[in-house]
Order: structure tokens, then sequence, then C-alpha cells
């Protein structure tokens, strides 16, 4: 392609230079530039990229695409946008061929539920015969292919690229998870939705976004601009209407002229519950999916999961899929990766790893697991370094009100001091009234135990489990590393709880 046939995708305020060559590739890393490319200088989380237009140039890039010219050397050829980011994802969809066009694309947005609802997704689609690929937390996949995820929502041309392979390869279908960063930065740029699906909102991400009002904002964008401005002709909107944000949602998105499915307990939702059996063994029933009535079956357990369920079951609906293919999905859906993922053990004890984060997450996960037990439920948990300190105190309060003992560790610290994590998380567990225990044993009812290293509060919290108990090891999910400093080493609970487990077992 002429470098010309980009221009009219967004408004360039000026250009300067060959605009009649080939563009023989796009990118944003001026490490990878190769001759022939367009370079994109766009401002990164620690860095801007225009200061690496030299680099890029040097390199053999054919142009740059600029908010500003000032580096760009004379006899330089370059094009100068308000907005990079935005160029970057409308000549990548162009550049890759636009293959979101041509398949069903759902976008999942929303604080917590998204990896699960994928997941849903992915077994539906798979169960109608529209062979899925996902984008999101724990990885990239399609057919047999699969590689780690290193962000949720991939830059936007690598997500265009990721794209332009999925359908080469058969690919029919996507479910994606929308970050808010990714909506901010403008990394679905391009992407033509079928379905957007937002999930709920609770406090998450306030080191990156100003307050819960702005991260709403974030959130919105799937559906008041990317599916509002989707090319598909089928569009439409799942919505969790019992959170309040998602009931404001359904209000914004009733004027933009795509269908629209809301979902949640009460009978005022198209999608609600008739009848539901909960227990271990997981979740069994019937919905109302408006006039019509779906039986259903899952091994997934909790009320969170029943959500996840009416959410993936709005996005078969929308996408006008047939009700057996939308039950066999979801009965077919074994586990997740980390998300009340079962580590099996002969000690008569229930050890579950979730990826619970926040504190919305972490009350739903212990609300879920309390119904399960007949004796006690001990929590390990802790918090991120660098970032958002307003959560911890909050997580220690909802993690101490609900558990009998809890044990309080180290999570990926990062760059901060994981003492004072902990001091502010404890702050939280004071308030609740739980006191701090001189010492742990199996008789030990109720209180909480401070260890910084995550392996040894492991093995604390398994030694102290009674058979009975459900033992929640919160924070990580499938995570399958730990950061510290900066340095990032192997550790994955559900190895290391099946490590300490056998090591008991043993004993």
């Amino acid at each position: 392609m002429r470098l010309r046939e980009f221009l009219p995708l967004e408004k360039v305020e000026e250009a300067e230079g060959n605009l009649d060559q080939e563009v023989t590739g796009l990118t944003y890393d001026s490490r990878q530039v190769r001759a022939g490319e367009i370079f994109f200088a766009i401002p990164g989380e620690k860095v801007d990229g225009h200061r690496f237009i030299p680099q890029a140039l040097k390199s053999g890039a054919a142009g740059v695409v600029v908010a500003h010219r000032e580096l760009c050397p004379p006899g330089t050829t370059w094009i100068r946008t308000k907005d990079v980011r935005r160029a970057m994802g409308l000549w990548g969809a162009l550049f890759f061929g636009q293959p979101s066009q041509r398949m069903k694309v759902v976008g999942v947005t929303g604080t917590n539920g998204k990896t699960t609802v994928t997941y849903l997704v992915e077994s539906i689609l798979s169960a109608a015969g529209l062979k899925p690929g996902v984008i999101g937390t724990v990885n990239y996949r399609y057919g047999e292919h699969q590689v780690p995820s290193h962000h949720t929502t991939p830059e936007s041309l690598d997500l265009h690229s990721l794209m332009a392979e999925m359908e080469k390869a058969g690919t029919q279908s996507v479910a994606m998870e929308v970050s808010s960063h990714a909506l901010v930065q403008d990394r679905v740029r391009g992407i033509d939705f079928d379905v957007g699906l937002f999930t709920n909102l609770s406090r998450d991400h306030l080191d990156y976004h100003a307050d819960i009002n702005e991260y709403f904002s974030a959130k919105r964008k799937l559906f008041t601009d990317y599916l509002k401005m989707s090319v598909k002709l089928n569009k439409a909107a799942v919505i969790f209407g019992q959170d309040p944000k998602g009931r404001e949602l359904l209000r914004q998105v009733g004027t933009l002229g795509v269908d629209t499915w809301s979902y949640g307990e009460d009978r005022e939702w198209d999608i609600h519950p008739i009848e539901v059996r909960s227990d271990v063994a997981g979740l069994r029933g019937q919905l109302a999916v408006k006039s019509r009535c779906l039986d259903f079956s899952s091994p997934l357990v909790g009320a969170a999961n029943l959500q996840n369920i009416m959410g993936a079951v709005g996005v078969g609906a929308a996408l006008n899929l047939p009700a057996d293919a939308i039950s066999k999905g979801i009965e077919q859906l074994r586990s997740v990766p980390g998300r009340l993922e079962k580590v099996e053990n002969q000690l008569g004890i229930a050890v579950l790893v979730d990826y619970a984060h926040t504190p919305d997450a972490l009350e739903k996960v212990l609300g879920a697991v309390r119904p399960l037990t007949q004796g006690r439920v001990l929590t390990v948990f802790g918090c991120g370094g660098d970032r958002d300190r307003g959560k911890r105190p909050l997580m220690g309060q909802i993690a101490a009100g609900l558990s009998d003992l809890l044990i309080l560790t180290s999570d990926n610290p990062r760059t901060e001091d994981p003492l004072r994590i902990m001091a502010d998380i404890e702050d939280g567990i004071k308030q609740s009234g739980l006191k701090r225990m001189a010492d742990l044993n199996p008789q030990t009812e109720r209180g909480y135990w401070v260890e910084k290293d995550r392996r040894a509060a492991i093995r604390v919290g398994l030694r102290a489990a009674r058979r009975g108990d459900v033992v929640l090891i919160a924070g990580k999910g499938h995570e399958d590393y730990q950061i510290l400093g900066s340095e990032k080493i192997h550790f994955d609970d559900r190895e290391v709880a099946q490590e300490e487990l056998s090591r008991i077992g043993n004993a």
C-alpha cells in the first residue's frame, strides 16, 4: 500500500515528504524498525516515542507519524496528527486487511469477571461451530496456538496483526477482554465489534485514572465510541443492570440504536434466574432470556459466576446462537485458570486459588466461598506494590470480616517495601476488630497472622486448616511469577499450594 492511502483515515494536520512510497510495515517500537516501515511516535508509559524518531529513521523508517514535528530532520517524510495512537489503530486496521469486519467480535469490559466471561463466551462460540479465538489476561489463543499475555489488551498494531493471523488460521470469532487502559489509549481503535459486554464497576486502577468517574468514563467508551463506530449491522450491548453504573450505561446505550440485553438477579432484567441451585459441585437451574427459558448446568461455583454465566448467555442471545449451543458451551467449561481454581488434595481441605485483587472481587469471592463450607474460611492474601494504596485497607477490612483466619502476606511488591504494603492492609484489618495472633495452630478459631514470605504464608494457611475447611489463596490467580523490586521470579500459587499440600500429606 502507498503511504498516501492511509491519510484519509484520520485528520492530518500537515504532511511532508514522499507520500507515494510503498509502506512495508507499521511499528511503534524504534528498536524493531525495518526499511520501508512507518514509525508511530506514541507517548509511552515512561518515555515519549518522539525521542526515538532519529533512531527509527536511522534504522530505515520510510516515514514517521508524529504529534510534534520538531524532531523530524529536514528531508524526512512525516505526517502530523493530533492523536498518534488513534491514527495508529486506524492505519493498523487498514494495513492488516480489517480482519475484525469478517469475524464475530465480542468485547468484554468491567472491573471483575472479564476473564471468566471470555472463557464462557469462547466455549459457547465453539459449541455453536464458530471457531473462536481469545485475547485476554491469561493468554492469547486460537486453534492450536497459544502465547502468554503481556497486556490484557495488546497495542493496536499487535492486536490487528494478531487478528489477521487468527483469520488466516480459520478463526471465525473472537472474545476479547478490553481494559480501561486499552480504551483510553485507543488500543482497540479500528476493531469492529459485534457485541460489547459490561460486567460491573468497582474500585481499581485509581493509580492510573484520577477517580472512579474517570475510570467509568473509560469503560463506557467501549459502547459510546467503539461499538457505536463499528460497521457491523447487528450490534448489541450486554450490560449487568444491577450495578449502578450498569443501570446508567443502559440509559446511555439506549440512545445509540444498538440492541440491548440487560442481566441481573431480579425479574426486571432481560436475563435473570428463575430457579438456581448452588453448591460445591457448581451451578444449575433455569434462566429467563427475555421471552425464553434456558436450562443450564455449570461446574463453576458461586454467585459471581452466576453473573458471569448470565452475561455470556446474553452474548449468545445477542448473536442469535441456538439455545442448545449456549447451554452446551456453559456446561463444557470445566474451570478458568486462577478463578476459584481448585487445588486437589487428599486432606479433606478445599483449596481455591483466585485472582481477586480488588475490594469488590475479594468480597464476592469470599461471599461465594462461605456457603460452600461447614468449617472455617482461611484466607491468604496481600496487595500489589506501586498501585492504588487506597484499596489496601478496604481489602483488609473485607478479608477480616469474611474470614475466620486471615494470613496477611506479600503479593507483587514491585519497588515498594512489602512491610509498608502490609501495614496499609493491616489498618483495615484492625478496623474490623480481628485480633493479631501470637501463635497459630489448627485449633485457632479466629484471628490474623502476618508473614511477609508468600510461600511461607501459604504453608501457614494450609497447615492451620482442618478437614472441612476452605483455604482461599487470593490476589495472583493464574500468574506464574512474583515481582520483587525490578526482578520477576517464577511463583505460581497453585504450584506452591500443591507442593505444600504434598509435604503435609507426607508428614
